[in-house]
């Protein structure tokens, strides 16, 4: 396991984000998925065979459910609404400007996102011969459908890589669900191609602070996964 906190390089930071070295792309035919959310935000994906799984998200989702529930008891609605609007439109351009980075395409950030973004770029380059982004995935061992970030060789090794933000610094012992959540995308990857893949890393931007980086094994965390899935279908019998 490894934890890194990096210090970014000011002038990368401060510097309009364009493009990326063009990166080396290999392709495959992966299956369509209907997806549908239903009223709760639960999202299931129907496969191409008519079977409907409910997300990794969702069931990792488990974890963190009573105590994000009691934080909104706590901080009350109108605020916890704001807080989450806020992070979940921070944490989808972050991720559109990761995606468009890595495509070759232009990526330059609001003024409110470029230190994070900045931060975050020197890891991208370290990212090569992908094989997903933002590409669809399920499992039939697992029973579980969702979208992986990216899949590629990171630092060399190929890996289900993370893009993650977050309003402050957090641990390994704080993100147990995102080690689950890449550990399930790399089964079903490893289920679609025969490719098997051990290595998982999150890449974390942190609002006025360096980023963190963290790489974990696939098996440390799988048989978790699995127990959160048996957990998920006792409740909701799916």
């Amino acid at each position: 396991m490894l934890y890194q906190i990096q210090t970014p390089n000011p002038h990368v930071v401060a510097e309009a984000v364009s493009q990326s070295k063009l990166k080396n792309f290999i392709h495959h035919d992966w299956d369509k998925l209907e997806r549908d959310t239903q009223s709760d935000g639960t999202r299931l994906y129907k496969t191409p065979s008519g079977k409907a799984y409910p997300s990794v998200t969702t069931v990792t989702g488990l974890q963190t459910k009573k105590g994000i529930m009691e934080w909104r008891r706590r901080v009350g609605e109108e605020e916890a609404n704001r807080v989450s609007a806020k992070a979940s439109g921070r944490g989808t351009r972050i991720h559109t400007l990761c995606e468009n980075y890595l495509l070759g395409r232009d990526a330059s950030p609001l003024i409110s996102d470029a230190e994070m973004f900045g931060s975050m770029r020197e890891w991208l380059d370290d990212i090569d011969n992908i094989h997903c982004l933002e590409t669809p995935l399920y499992s039939d061992f697992l029973q579980v459908a969702g979208t992986v970030d990216c899949i590629a060789e990171f630092q060399g090794k190929l890996s289900v890589i993370d893009f993650k933000t977050s309003s402050k610094p957090k641990d390994r012992d704080d993100i147990h669900q995102y080690f689950m959540q890449t550990a399930a995308y790399a089964v079903a990857f490893e289920e679609r191609t025969g490719i098997p893949i051990g290595k998982l890393v999150i890449i974390m931007g942190v609002d006025n602070d360096f980023p963190r980086l963290f790489i974990e094994k696939r098996d440390n965390w799988i048989a978790g996964f699995r127990k959160l899935r048996m957990d998920y279908r006792n409740q909701y019998n799916i």
